[in-house]
């Protein structure tokens, strides 16, 4: 049994444990909680905020058609005077039209008296026409103020709606009568109710009027004083609606001013989220009501998470403490043991006689100043016999009574320990030689023997100063079994190691590898998709050219702009397919900004005057240092942007310096961004819902932007304000104007009757392409006898049969396009100019076309550039003299 010294530090070591183990938990839980709060909090405010701008948004739409329709000289005069039978029909016709148009509820023409004298449903059995509302409060605020606004159900239809109302007034000033719209919001209450969330909104009495969830409606969020019931009876706001009591009970009140909740009525199991916020000009507030059930679960996780970690670290430490003691108790018992050597030492310089007298007459040789050392201890002296030993050498070897004796030599020792098996494999008198060989020699030893049992003892021997051994024997058993344990252990972590490790690599290795695929399938697809697209525009050319009809040339036009806007979207994917990759080249170089900003003004000038829009460019003198093409890629999405999300306003292209820095902006009056989505609108196929929906991108243009800039080093940054509009900014380095390079000579003057006439093949392996291009060459004046695949173009070429041009296409199935024009030329026997037509845009497939020194065109081919690159083509043959 243990004694209580020895179970009291394991109490309290126990103890600490388990209180540590408990504090750590309940602190990692509130922990946990807290934090799970703190970002559901955050995530329930910041769609609060959506909701109320939807809401806000909704209301908005109407609010200007009360203020049009109060101008409206009919209206004025129909509420002036007395009507006849045949002006009330029309006004009514004419609301009805309104209404109709608007998509609102109701539209209601009231005279100064409060009379319904006129109404959008006039045709109906509920009928607002003849009705009294001088008692709502929409129709006293506007005669008293000029306009109203007023949330309550119709005392005519019985359906709620919000009312928005504008004073008719005559020229002089004086208040002739109220038009009121009807607006219905149930429409809000069937969005919410795709939300997990429960979505309230109530008045300023606290009544709940629009929720997601029906048995919320009517609630009283808290008591209504009699002023309120009085004014609730007057207007008949929820009239015939019951007004349900809401019970709730707080439990906590958040920092940001949300609360979590026990709901009683109506019964809602577990603790609520719940987040308001007030919405301006209408005294409503915005309530959302979040599960927090995933809180306590989130409290769970962090606190067994928290307790293994102690549990770990208290496992560490008592292990470590062990360690610790382990080792300071063998340096103590060795310190005692050199003591007791020196001491003994000492006696035998000045008592040796006296000593072994006294030792030759005992019949044990015990020594009581050894039996207190946890370590089997034996003394011999310089003969190599017995002096003293103490009980626990006799039991750690088991040694039977009387063998031990005071004068035995050493040897008989070593020999029944040999017998045993003690002294190890190899013959016995060969171990004994040895042992005695190296007490005589007085060199002090230290090793370790493993017996049959499994005890592991650590032997020190050291020599005594006039002659004589002394030797220790401590059992390290349970230190050897802890290091062992601990060996396997580390042994069992560093195999797990390298088996993540080399799970990692697998799975890096197959991302890699996924990601090639990926984008081979991208151009794959691409490519493939090119081609009819292709098609499709030398087709749409040809046919304009031989409509005569205005409004067919315009349906022409327009199907052009639907296959550019596709050419546009899948330019886009290309793109980025080429920049995930690293396969994208640049050449980056010093150049004068003004031309390529310049060039862009007054393209995407014309597109904001058609709508509505004025883009001012301020000129600059500055030189940078980038890829031109790149760089006026991202200018012309950063104005591309601002065009589509812009109602009216200006749009700005400027620049401003930034220390050794050009940063370029692009300036609108557009809606804004809020900050939550200023990062997420440069992601793929993400844009914001306030452009026109016919101008929609497909949301790439800002994710090649952000793409385009990290691959150039440029730093693309936008600021952004709700309401006020936007700035989009790329900062890039100044250039050196001594570097920028020599303009290059003007070309040679294009003549296009050079094309009649011409011999063209059309090499592609898509049929329809080889027609469409066929049927556009012809209408140019070209012959085009061959139009057709790499093995019908082989099978018909000979010497005779060679043509000015080719159209060569880069991948045919299985073929290339150079090696199919390699055996075209050896058939016939002369190279004719080639035009490269491919969807791959490459710097490969671009190097490849310069080496050849032949034309390139990216598919889909647009017919003004082909004609001009053919002509341009054969005017340099002609120059040259080839024939």
């Amino acid at each position: 049994m243990r004694t209580p010294r020895r179970l009291r530090p394991l109490g309290i070591t126990l103890l600490v444990t388990l209180g540590g183990l408990a504090l750590v938990v309940v602190l990692a839980y509130g922990w946990g909680q807290r934090r799970e709060l703190q970002a559901q909090s955050q995530q329930a405010s910041q769609q609060l905020d959506l909701y109320a701008q939807a809401l806000t948004q909704r209301i908005d739409r109407y609010r200007a058609l009360p203020e049009v329709l109060a101008l409206d000289p009919e209206l004025r005069q129909a509420v002036a005077a007395p009507m006849d039978a045949a002006t009330r029909e029309r006004i009514n016709r004419r609301l009805e039209d309104a209404n109709r148009t608007t998509r609102s509820a109701t539209l209601t023409l009231i005279d100064r008296n409060g009379m319904a004298v006129a109404a959008s449903n006039w045709r109906l059995p509920t009928s607002n026409v003849g009705q009294r509302y001088d008692f709502r409060p929409y129709v006293i605020q506007a005669m008293r103020e000029g306009h109203g606004r007023f949330y309550g159900i119709g005392v005519t239809t019985g359906v709620a709606g919000y009312f928005l109302s504008e004073a008719v007034r005559d020229p002089a000033g004086q208040v002739l009568g109220v038009i009121a719209i009807k607006i219905e919001l149930s429409v809000l209450e069937q969005e919410w109710l795709r939300a997990p969330d429960t979505v309230l909104v109530s008045d300023d009495h606290g009544i709940v009027f629009l929720s997601s969830a029906p048995e919320w409606r009517y609630r009283l969020l808290r008591p209504l004083d009699p002023l309120a019931q009085q004014q609730l009876r007057d207007t008949r706001q929820y009239e015939g609606q019951g007004l349900r009591p809401f019970e709730y009970e707080r439990v906590r009140v958040l920092d940001d001013g949300g609360e979590v909740d026990r709901i009683g009525e109506p019964r809602l199991s577990g603790l609520w989220l719940w987040q308001r916020e007030a919405l301006p000009d209408s005294g409503w507030t915005l309530h959302l009501l979040h599960d927090a059930s995933g809180v306590k679960t989130a409290g769970q996780q962090s606190a067994i998470a928290a307790g293994l970690l102690w549990l770990t670290l208290v496992f560490v430490s008592l292990f470590m403490e062990q360690r610790r003691r382990l080792t300071a108790l063998r340096l103590r018992s060795r310190q005692e043991l050199e003591n007791l050597v020196k001491r003994h030492a000492e006696e035998l310089r000045t008592q040796q006689d006296t000593l072994v007298a006294v030792a030759q007459q005992a019949d044990t040789g015990l020594s009581r100043r050894l039996e207190h050392l946890p370590q089997g201890v034996v003394i011999i002296d310089a003969e190599l016999r017995l002096v003293a030993w103490n009980s626990r050498y006799i039991d750690l070897f088991r040694f039977p009574s009387g063998l031990a004796q005071v004068g035995r030599p050493i040897e008989d020792i070593f020999r029944y320990n040999a017998r045993r098996g003690l002294l190890g494999p190899g013959p016995i008198e060969d171990a004994i030689a040895r042992r005695l060989e190296h007490l005589r020699s007085g060199k002090p030893h230290m090793r370790e023997s493993e017996k049959e049992d499994g005890t592991v003892l650590e032997i020190r021997g050291n020599p005594l100063p006039d002659g004589g051994f002394v030797t220790s024997y401590a059992d390290i058993t349970s230190y050897k079994n802890t290091a062992r344990d601990l060996r396997s252990l580390a042994d069992a972590l560093e195999q797990r190691i390298v088996e993540r490790t080399a799970d990692l690599e697998q799975a890096r290795q197959e991302a890699e590898q996924a990601n090639r695929y990926k984008t081979r399938f991208v151009a794959s697809a691409v490519h493939d998709l090119l081609q009819p697209l292709n098609a499709a525009r030398m087709f749409v050319s040809a046919l304009r050219g031989r409509l005569q009809d205005a409004e067919a040339r315009d349906v022409a036009d327009r199907v052009e702009g639907a296959l550019a806007a596709q050419d546009a979207i899948l330019a886009s994917l290309l793109d980025i397919s080429r920049l995930e990759s690293g396969t994208l080249q640049t050449r980056v170089h010093d150049f004068a900004l003004h031309p390529l900003l310049d060039a862009l003004a007054r393209e995407m000038g014309m597109l904001a005057q058609a709508r509505g829009l004025r883009l001012d460019y301020v000129p600059t003198h500055a030189v940078v240092r980038s890829d031109p093409m790149l760089l006026r890629r991202i200018v012309q999405n950063f104005l591309s942007n601002a065009v589509r999300y812009t109602a009216r306003g200006r749009i700005v292209l400027g620049c401003r310096r930034e220390g050794e820095a050009i940063r370029i902006e692009v300036h609108d009056t557009g809606p804004g961004i809020p900050s939550h989505r200023q990062r997420e609108i440069f992601e793929e196929f993400r844009r914001l819902d306030d452009a026109v929906a016919a101008e929609r991108g497909a949301g790439l243009g800002l994710a090649i932007v952000e793409r385009i800039g990290r691959l150039l080093q440029h730093r693309v940054s936008l600021r952004s304000t709700l309401g006020r509009g936007s700035v989009f900014a790329i900062t890039l380095p100044q250039g050196d104007a001594a570097r920028i390079p020599a303009a290059p000579a003007d070309a040679p003057v294009q003549d296009d009757s050079l094309l009649r006439g011409c011999v063209v093949w059309c090499v592609d392996d898509d049929p329809r392409v080889c027609e469409a291009t066929r049927t556009l060459l012809e209408r140019w004046g070209c012959q085009v006898p061959v139009a057709a695949g790499p093995d019908e173009a082989l099978a018909m070429a000979a010497p005779a049969t060679a043509p000015q041009l080719v159209l060569l296409d880069l991948r045919m199935g299985e073929l290339r396009g150079p090696d199919v024009h390699a055996a075209l030329v050896q058939r016939w026997g002369r190279s004719p100019q080639v035009i490269l037509i491919t969807a791959e845009q490459d710097a490969d497939t671009r190097a490849l076309a310069r080496e050849n020194d032949w034309g390139f065109l990216a598919k889909p081919v647009k017919p003004p550039a082909l004609r001009a690159l053919m002509t341009q083509l054969l005017l340099r043959r002609g120059v040259s003299g080839e024939e």
